[in-house]
């Protein structure tokens, strides 16, 4: 199941957590722009974690026998929806681009992402991007003690406005350890599922395509996951405490 933050220590080491991935995903969304590669931005960010006495909680990830996890961040380009391997490959003007970051401090894992345009992209790409971002949101706004899980699914795939929700993908526990119960569809029945309590912190993860939501495996890189129709893609995530006080955003930028 999720970390249950049991004491102030334990809920402020979750906060610096955070703290640092919003620090670090400001950084790198600034620095995107047509040219900039895959493996600039993952030196930018594993040097601005380095420098803030954290760990890239991604750097040799091997969960299920995935050979080891290579890259800081995650990065995956129009089509490629997660898991995307920092490569070479420049930006283009009129790509979009998600960067998916995991921060570890003081033993605490934060995991955060976001879908950036490159340069001017067409008003279908913004669209895409805003719609799920705006899905995370709605989903945030259900992370209160009483709800259940499903208030929060339904919450998401509610707001997907006609876009693909991906399937197998989604959001889940995050703590002592990055991908941790329960997992957090993005789609679902309202009162359904787990009923949320004081304590818990949940990664929500909404994944919405323009296209067919099937998706595909890379067979030679073995992690990144790609659009099995070649359509764009959009995924935005917070780490998300569950407090007396509502749903706290600890990844939250700004």
């Amino acid at each position: 199941m999720s970390v249950e933050l049991k004491s102030a220590t334990e809920l402020d080491a979750m906060r610096q957590s955070g703290r640092i991935n919003a620090e670090i995903r400001a950084l790198l969304l600034d620095a995107i722009k047509p040219g900039v590669t895959g493996l600039e931005l993952d030196a930018l960010a594993r040097g601005a974690i380095e420098e803030r006495g954290a760990t890239a909680t991604f750097v040799g990830y091997a969960p299920g026998g995935k050979p080891p996890y290579p890259g800081g961040i995650c990065f995956s380009v129009n089509e490629e929806l997660v898991h995307g391997i920092p490569t070479d490959r420049a930006l283009q003007e009129g790509d979009i681009v998600s960067i998916d970051l995991g921060v570890t401090y003081q033993g605490f894992v934060s995991d955060a992402a976001f879908t950036a345009a490159v340069g001017a992209v067409s008003a279908e790409a913004e669209d895409l991007i805003r719609v799920t971002r705006e899905a995370l949101w709605e989903g945030i706004d259900q992370a209160r003690i009483g709800r259940h899980l499903g208030d929060i699914s339904h919450a998401i795939g509610s707001h997907a406005s006609g876009y693909g929700i991906v399937e197998g993908y989604g959001g889940h526990g995050v703590g002592r350890e990055m991908h941790q119960e329960p997992h957090i569809p993005n789609r679902g029945r309202p009162g359904s599922g787990h009923q949320l309590r004081a304590g818990m912190v949940l990664a929500l993860e909404p994944m919405f395509t323009i296209g067919h939501p099937a998706t595909e495996e890379d067979l030679e890189d073995e992690w990144t996951v790609v659009m099995s129709d070649g359509a764009l893609s959009a995924h935005w995530e917070e780490t998300v405490a569950i407090t007396e006080q509502g749903p706290e955003v600890l990844t939250r930028i700004g």
